[in-house]
């Protein structure tokens, strides 16, 4: 049993490495060991010690919930624990996202987790999730099918064909770097999703930032951007699976249009 998990643990520190486009000496030194002992531990011939495998992890920026993978490969304990938003615990995260969407009406805010799943939205977000049928809203919304599929944003978006190109790439860019078998799994099934014929782009003036988002909608055309943020230094895996997306306006019809949206919504 114990050849049985060296030889597991190896083989899954070696296929980050190669993710990662390290070389076992690249990785040595970062981890501060040695290529031999590295090689040993990814042959199976040695059981790294459970700080080797987290210096390892962070060395190869392993995701928290990889990492307790990683350890449980080798017979260790878990070292990162993973909560509900609902325990009493994650009262003070729960404040913290609460307050962040609010303050940032009357422009839309939505916390996502790893899978793109909507976790929670501002009121604001209303204007985006609008005429969404309600197959793509159970048993959860998802970014990516409220994006892309026929029946969500796709006939809506002005530059469709952008947004399309630019939220595939960052998917899979993100399916390459977590190994991520349900974002692959994502990626595989929005990508098929049938484009317009007409996809709506036109010219528009010059803006910084390279794919806004352009939406129809009742109250005109809406142009936006969007922010990441994520916490610091998290120590439970949800917490480090969750990111806080930000939109703000690109132009003063859209910032008018949303703060006339916000002010009807207070009334």
């Amino acid at each position: 049993m114990v050849v049985e998990q060296q030889v597991r643990v190896g083989v899954l520190l070696r296929d980050w490495r190669h993710r990662r486009r390290l070389s076992q000496l690249d990785l040595a030194l970062l981890a501060d060991t040695s290529a031999r002992h590295l090689s040993c531990v990814e042959t199976g011939r040695a059981r790294p010690s459970r700080t080797m495998v987290l210096r390892l992890c962070r060395a190869l920026d392993v995701p928290l919930r990889e990492r307790n993978t990683l350890l449980l490969a080798a017979d260790y304990a878990p070292a990162y624990l993973e909560s509900s938003l609902d325990e009493e615990g994650m009262a003070s995260i729960r404040s913290a996202l609460d307050a962040m969407l609010t303050a940032h009406e009357p422009y839309p805010a939505v916390v996502v987790d790893r899978q793109w799943n909507l976790v929670t939205g501002n009121r604001a977000m209303g204007v985006l999730m609008d005429g969404i049928p309600p197959h793509l809203l159970t048993p959860r919304s998802n970014v990516y099918r409220l994006a892309l599929h026929p029946d969500g944003l796709a006939s809506r978006l002005v530059n469709f064909g952008e947004v399309r190109a630019l939220f595939l790439d960052r998917l899979l860019r993100q399916v390459n770097a977590t190994g991520d078998t349900r974002l692959r799994e994502l990626y595989d099934e929005v990508s098929r999703y049938p484009v317009p014929e007409d996809d709506g782009e036109t010219g528009h003036p010059p803006s910084p930032i390279q794919v806004p988002l352009r939406i129809r909608t009742p109250h005109g055309e809406l142009s936006m951007f969007s922010t990441m943020a994520t916490f610091g230094a998290p120590a439970d895996v949800t917490l480090s699976e969750l990111a806080i997306e930000l939109f703000y306006p690109l132009d003063e019809f859209t910032t008018q249009a949303l703060r006339a949206l916000g002010t009807d919504q207070h009334e």
